[in-house]
């Protein structure tokens, strides 16, 4: 399914010449009958020689409409540029084919109408002027057809020219992504909410749920169809209405972007390349105000120059366009912006979730220019280098690619071991850039903890998750990839560089073997007035020399070992064991046996019921 675009001057004859085409009235609006010209974008559609069915969208052509205009053109995959014979190219030719130069619009057609209004010497000087303004544009070389829509002369010449001209437009990609600007959303009696656009990057179907964005309202597709033919799927490229369940026709605007849940983000800042048309009224200054028309949305924005301070006609730089309130764009999207009068310049979405970047910084400019023109393999990588630690599907939207693709050229990339995959599902990815400094943030940490702490055997895991910032699962992988790496060990509880061991001077080694024979000397109630530093403490902890029963109570291990045997014991005999069966079986006091008791308890040993223990 392909979408043809007209565009022209205003009363050069657009709406009457897809009338004349297609026997639809794309004039809907009773104002528009009135005045005889098209202020909102109409729609129709064409059966061509060979029966194929094609969409038309026919757009305003007053310069007070141009924003109507700029909503309708960027779906389509073929423009009607429409000039009255017998006025020759106008203002509004020339801005509206500046806009679609800067959409890269690549095939077109051009239609002389009026012709039996001027005779053969006009025409084929009005002929020669088009040819020569399309010299230098995308549509340059466009085949040039002279028509009459009211006499109905050149109709079928016209219509052959424009099957010809589709047979070479590629069909359109379908990313698994579906992507669809609302240029119209309005109720109808008995169906509730319906919305049109064309549809991008993916197939719809009926029964789907959707998300609408920016404002992620949730919804269900009910019915879906195609010039006015209720279809099951539609698919990419196709201009569709769509019946939603679950949402208010006026929930919804013009700008909007239907898709499918959690995948597209919603940005206020993306990098762009920006070129500014010939013959631009004025200059684009950097923190320039202007008027941002993407899909079919339209926002106020500021363009922040990155590498000049103003950019003049025909001008190409990179800029980052900030908006006024959040746009649902992918890389490669098109732009187009303007002052309140003027048509300024436009260019294409290079990296559609901006950071706020140095101005003139080298290695940003570099990135932007790889991302641009680089191969599909240098995209994946720089796409990476900006969001390490992403999935495959995060990849594949972020470089705008299918998933299939991604996956291709992750793959590669990791047998040429520029990307480091943790989880066998590619669950998280880095570039072997990106991984480096991971590893090197690991080490750093881990040195840094053992100097701050030289007495105890490393970090506690969870500590050096916190500290590289990753979720529990990646985190399990990393740390296997790490250990596999030889970057440092780890253990159940702690994580340390490869050549750490607890690092104790003679004085400390004095006082720790000091404090291990007090506790021998009643290892039962072990004196509790002699207090040890904590690493030191924490250091025969994690030797294995002491159990810390509570915050007073020390035990030998060899003496809790022997305790906690005696108590299972007599439960084991006798079903149960109180308080005071533990204080005679060890000549205790009650605040020995209480620091006891509960330390099994927290090790699962055992557990209370009412003032008696028994075994878990």
């Amino acid at each position: 399914m392909f979408v043809i675009g007209t565009a022209g001057h205003v009363d050069h004859g657009k709406s009457t010449l897809v009338h004349a085409l297609t026997g639809i009235d794309p004039d809907r609006l009773q104002e528009e009958k009135e005045r005889g010209m098209t202020i909102e974008l109409g729609f129709a559609w064409l059966k061509l020689p060979s029966g194929l069915e094609v969409s038309v969208v026919d757009v305003p052509g007053h310069e007070r409409f141009i924003k109507n205009m700029l909503m309708g053109v960027g779906g389509i995959d073929l423009a009607l540029l429409v000039v009255a014979a017998d006025e020759g190219v106008m203002p509004q030719t020339r801005e509206h084919l500046a806009i679609l130069d800067l959409l890269r619009i690549g095939r077109g057609v051009v239609a002389i109408t009026k012709k039996d209004m001027v005779d053969d010497e006009w025409l084929g000087l009005v002929t020669a002027e088009v040819a020569e303004l399309l010299e230098g544009t995308a549509l340059a070389g466009s085949p040039i057809v002279p028509v009459s829509a009211t006499k109905g002369m050149g109709l079928d010449a016209l219509k052959e020219t424009i099957e010809e001209s589709l047979a070479h437009v590629a069909a359109r990609s379908d990313l698994g992504r579906p992507r669809l600007p609302v240029d119209r959303s309005f109720t109808i009696a008995g169906f509730g909410t319906v919305v049109t656009g064309t549809l991008q990057d993916g197939r719809m179907r009926v029964g789907q749920e959707i998300e609408i964005l920016p404002g992620r309202l949730a919804a269900r597709i009910r019915g879906l169809q195609t010039h006015r033919k209720a279809v099951d799927e539609a698919l990419p490229g196709t201009r569709v209405a769509i019946n939603l369940s679950g949402v208010s026709y006026d929930q919804i605007k013009r700008g909007d972007v239907l898709t499918i849940p959690k995948w597209l983000r919603p940005t206020a800042a993306f990098d762009a390349s920006l070129r500014i048309i010939e013959g631009a009224p004025r200059p684009v200054r950097h923190n320039a105000r202007v008027t941002l028309y993407t899909g079919a949305v339209e926002v106020e924005a500021v363009v922040r120059l990155l590498d000049a301070n103003e950019l003049h006609a025909g001008d190409h730089g990179w800029a980052q366009l900030r908006a006024d309130a959040p746009v649902a764009v992918v890389k490669g999207d098109y732009f187009v912006i303007r002052d309140s009068a003027s048509t300024l310049g436009g260019g294409n979405v290079v990296d559609p979730s901006a950071r706020r970047h140095r101005r003139f910084d080298e290695a940003t400019l570099t990135r932007l220019g790889v991302l641009a023109r680089g191969s599909e393999h240098d995209l994946i990588l720089s796409a990476l280098e900006t969001a390490q630690g992403s999935s495959l599907a995060a990849l594949s939207t972020r470089a705008n690619l299918s998933h299939g693709e991604a996956r291709r050229l992750v793959n590669d990339a990791l047998e040429q071991r520029a990307i480091v995959a943790l989880g066998p599902e590619l669950e998280t990815l880095y570039s072997a850039r990106g991984w480096s400094k991971l590893a090197a943030t690991a080490g750093d940490a881990l040195a840094a903890y053992h100097r701050q702490y030289p007495l105890r055997p490393g970090m506690p895991r969870e500590e050096l998750r916190s500290r590289m910032q990753m979720k529990a699962s990646p985190f399990l992988h990393a740390l296997a990839l790490l250990t596999e790496e030889q970057v440092l060990k780890a253990d159940d509880a702690f994580v340390r560089l490869p050549g750490h061991s607890p690092a104790v001077s003679p004085e400390q080694q004095r006082v720790a073997d000091d404090f291990v024979r007090s506790l021998a000397t009643s290892p039962f109630t072990p004196p509790t007035d002699q207090k040890l530093d904590p690493e030191l403490l924490n250091l025969l902890l994690a030797q294995g020399k002491v159990v810390r029963a509570n915050e007073d109570v020390v035990f030998l291990k060899s003496a809790y070992e022997e305790m906690a045997g005696k108590v299972v014991a007599r439960i084991q005999a006798s079903g149960k064991v109180g308080v005071s069966d533990v204080r005679d079986m060890f000549g205790q006091s009650r605040k020995y046996v209480l620091a006891l008791l509960e330390y099994m308890d927290r090790m699962q040993v055992t557990r209370r019921v009412g003032d008696d223990r028994v075994l878990r």
